[in-house]
């Protein structure tokens, strides 16, 4: 009997050793990421960083992991940034995002001495300038603009339309507003732009058109303001591939391009070029993770359909229920028999909406049999849940066909530790 094998490791025996559901990632394939990202990126081009955005998946050994790199991240929340400070994270390589940043978060941030505060409206701007002073400090900081682009990708994660909640739009020239106040700011030290267009996104096309408008933002505010774009971050969102044929691209389709127009833009602008950050996390992460289950019941319509029911489903994966995401998964211990039939997976949840894949075509399926779906690196551990009162699954990392344990299984008492 052969057992599916990802990255060097018999899944099969992973759930005997660790139960189902379990979250497993490969160190090995994150490091090819962040290795194509250095050589086709970093060192083909100066003046550029890179910076995980760590929303995707968010562990104090994943922070460990980027830091053995040498890449940057990106935290969105205290949670995350207190990840990075818990593992000693190098904070000058820290960019800190979010629309609705707490006054705590903000203090937390400047207290510790992170690299850059994405600044995204103009009230986070007077409670960082307060913050600021109070620590006697110079804070850093990029304002992200939303360069009013819709770029085709799923409606909720779209970010950089104008009807958006991200960012400063740059329509009735209010950017000029903030950016003239930020430099009356004694303990504020603009450094330049940032945006994110949207997640998910296979075509560089949303790149082209955001760095043209933002180069020409750069033009005028310079001469209408006498501002200079020190740094130009580019966001992320370069997709993966998650079913069908559609394959993940190589950074290069995404970064070249980027370059390329910046360097273009620039020289008939009569700008500088400024730095380059790009921020990519599910492109690093995404393919790196698979969850395993162990299926459950069987039941035949018929007619209809046949549902396949697994130990996991929607607090261990949200994504086909808020974003109609779509899965591939195998049978992991008949990996090599014909696939005969099709099934639709079933997540045990009280919810209708709690269905992991649609129509997947599998060998003969028989209550005790593992299923492992595919590319859950990305936004699967880091959104799930408690729902129904269901502990979190484990995580394991392997690496060089070994594993080891890295988030421990939630229990009952540990869904009600904070309870009174």
């Amino acid at each position: 009997m052969i057992n599916f094998n990802f990255y060097g490791c018999d899944t099969v025996e992973l759930t005997k050793k660790y139960g189902t559901p379990l979250y497993v990632v490969s160190e090995d394939y994150i490091k090819e990421r962040c290795k194509e990202i250095r050589q086709d990126f970093l060192e083909r081009y100066d003046n550029t960083m890179a910076v995980y955005a760590s929303k995707a998946f968010l562990t104090k050994e994943m922070a460990r992991i980027i830091k053995r790199e040498g890449l940057g991240i990106d935290v969105v929340s205290g949670g995350e940034l207190y990840t990075a400070i818990q593992v000693d994270f190098p904070m000058e390589k820290v960019f800190f995002h979010g629309n609705n940043k707490t006054i705590d978060e903000i203090e937390m941030a400047v207290k510790h001495g992170v690299g850059r505060i994405v600044v995204d409206n103009l009230y986070e701007l007077s409670i960082v300038e307060e913050i600021a002073k109070k620590y006697d400090k110079i804070v850093k900081i990029l304002f992200r603009i939303s360069p009013g682009i819709d770029s085709h990708t799923h409606k909720y994660i779209q970010t950089g339309q104008v009807d958006s909640k991200f960012g400063i739009p740059l329509s009735n020239k209010y950017i000029y507003k903030a950016i003239d106040e930020a430099m009356g700011c004694e303990n504020i030290d603009l450094r330049g732009f940032h945006f994110h267009i949207g997640s998910q996104l296979m075509e560089n096309e949303s790149y082209i058109k955001a760095v043209k408008i933002t180069a020409n933002l750069m033009k005028e505010v310079r001469e209408e303001l006498g501002f200079i774009t020190k740094e130009l971050n580019t966001g992320g969102g370069y997709g993966i591939h998650y079913s069908g044929d559609i394959k993940r691209k190589p950074l290069s389709y995404f970064t070249d391009t980027v370059m390329d127009e910046v360097k273009r833009n620039c020289k008939e602008l009569g700008l500088q070029r400024p730095m380059v950050i790009i921020e990519p996390g599910r492109w690093i992460v995404g393919e790196a993770g698979i969850t395993l289950y162990t299926i459950g019941s069987i039941k035949e319509i018929p007619g209809v359909r046949t549902y396949v029911g697994v130990d996991g489903g929607m607090p261990d994966n949200p994504r086909p229920a808020l974003y109609e995401a779509k899965y591939e998964g195998v049978i992991a211990n008949k990996i090599n028999e014909k696939k005969t039939e099709t099934v639709t997976i079933a997540g045990k949840c009280c919810e209708s909406g709690d269905i992991l894949i649609w129509d997947l075509e599998t060998p003969k399926v028989e209550t005790g049999d593992i299923l492992a779906v595919l590319a859950t690196g990305a936004y699967n551990y880091s959104m799930a849940s408690n729902y129904n009162r269901i502990p979190k699954p484990a995580v394991v990392m392997i690496s060089e066909g070994k594993d080891r344990l890295i988030v421990k299984r939630e229990t009952y008492d540990d869904i009600m530790k904070n309870e009174i």
